[in-house]
């Protein structure tokens, strides 16, 4: 399978399955927005609760939060948001379609890191850059990403407030609030999953760059010292990876690659991406990021309340340093999706799967009648169906069309298991009585087992 085709196969498995739609598509769609269907919820919501359960739950020392999406507009200004999350923006003087100028330089050969927007605009002009449709272009100008927004109900009187940019700040503006509910021991973290918006110029990529996403965060608060923090580090580094290869994707599609010193964002002392080899390239999945103390220190400069830690065995006050591990939902369920793809040929015809982890699969397992058209069949797959609902989450009863397109639609839909009840199940031959066919998705290979063994062999593959 070509490359090159691969983000296009999995747009249209993801709109003709119910993964993923366009926003507002009746209405000829809005840019960088999409809506999950009943699989792609579902898929949403298993790597959510994946993370959650890694991050959260089987550790002592980190807290959940879910922080408003809303916040005072100072805050943005203590973060450096209002002032420093920008990019240069251009215009088509005909189309009027906006793009980076960064990005126009990049495709041009010209190294931009370096370079002010003043002067990006006299390297356009003197490759004397065209837009993509072959017009001429604006002078770059600085764009601020934060979305705007107003609250209030007296026009002229409302307050100016913006939806947040990242996930990060509602955790340290609470960071207080947790010392004083939660009364933690350094080191601890607080980890939080939540929507973030972005006004973005250029949204593409599907998936990738969007305007409207989802984050999962955690921020790791650690002594402010040398040894600690580059051990903290180093440690966080490879629990996201071992998280993130907990998806299911290949180890050959996933690398570290660290910052260079004109990436790195203005509050790291040090900065690595997990990369995942996409279609588009290696293209960032992860970030791991030491913030040091720059957070709490400019949250407690501009709200004037203090951000300290008392350490209860020295009595030591200090500020904690940071240490974040932060991905968006939606790249890890592209990037999932994208290297669970598979075309085979299996019983002498062309098949398409998806071979998803069995623990974050939209449908753990669906429940076949051979036939549809025999009432004993049905009632017997109908039974079989109630008393696997409690013991397997996410299970699906499908009678539409012969056998074999039901294991195709289920291959598609990444579905490890599917158990169908045939005339053995009723008795037809009395030693297979209340047996079924298991059937694995990715080598179609089939066994007999009872109901009961059925649902344990599904129990033992999500877990």
């Amino acid at each position: 399978m070509a490359e090159s085709n691969l983000m296009e196969k999995i747009v249209a498995l993801c709109k003709r399955r119910g993964f993923v739609f366009p926003g507002s598509e009746i209405y000829g769609g809005l840019a960088g927005t999409y809506d999950y269907g009943p699989l792609g919820a579902e898929l949403n919501n298993n790597i959510k609760q994946y993370w959650w359960k890694t991050f959260v739950y089987k550790r002592r020392d980190v807290y959940g939060l879910n922080a408003s999406i809303l916040m005072q507009a100072r805050v943005w200004e203590a973060s450096g948001h209002t002032e420093g999350f920008t990019d240069p923006l251009v215009e088509d003087k005909v189309t009027h379609k906006r793009y980076r100028a960064d990005h126009l330089l990049e495709e041009a050969g010209v190294d931009v890191h370096d370079l002010s927007v003043g002067q990006m605009g006299e390297k356009m002009r003197e490759l004397k850059l065209k837009s993509p449709d072959g017009n001429a272009l604006t002078e770059p100008k600085i764009f601020n990403l934060l979305v705007e927004a107003s609250l209030g109900a007296v026009e002229g009187e409302k307050e100016k407030v913006y939806l947040r940019g990242e996930i990060t700040q509602g955790v340290h503006v609470n960071f207080k609030n947790i010392l004083d509910s939660m009364h933690p021991k350094l080191p601890f973290g607080i980890a939080q999953i939540g929507k973030a918006f972005r006004n973005e110029i250029v949204p593409g990529n599907f998936l990738y760059r969007v305007r409207e996403f989802e984050q999962m965060e955690l921020q790791y608060y650690v002594k402010p010292d040398a040894e600690e923090g580059k051990r903290q580090y180093e440690y966080w580094k490879r629990f996201s990876m071992d998280w993130y290869q907990g998806l299911g994707i290949r180890k050959e599609n996933l690398r570290f690659r660290q910052h260079e010193e004109h990436e790195k964002a203005h509050y790291a002392q040090e900065a690595w991406d997990i990369e995942y080899n996409s279609p588009m390239g290696w293209k960032e999945a992860w970030g791991i990021h030491h913030r040091g103390d720059w957070d709490l220190r400019r949250h407690e400069e501009f709200s004037g309340v203090s951000l300290e830690y008392l350490d209860p065995d020295t009595n030591e006050r200090v500020t904690p340093w940071i240490i974040e591990t932060s991905g968006g939902v939606g790249r890890a369920l592209l990037f999932t999706l994208l290297d669970a793809y598979r075309e085979d040929e299996l019983g002498g015809e062309k098949r398409v799967y998806l071979a998803l982890s069995p623990k974050i699969a939209p449908v753990k397992a669906a429940i076949f009648p051979l036939l549809k058209n025999k009432p004993e069949l049905v009632a017997k797959a109908n039974e079989v169906f109630a008393s696997l609902q409690s013991q397997v989450p996410s299970i699906q009863f499908d009678d539409n069309g012969n056998i074999g397109k039901r294991y195709r639609r289920q291959d598609e839909i990444g579905t490890p298991f599917c158990i169908t009840i045939d005339f053995d199940t009723l008795g037809e031959k009395p030693e297979l009585k209340d047996t079924v066919t298991l059937r694995h998705r990715d080598s179609g290979e089939q066994e007999r087992l009872t109901v009961l063994e059925a649902a344990q062999r599904i129990q033992s593959a999500l877990s």
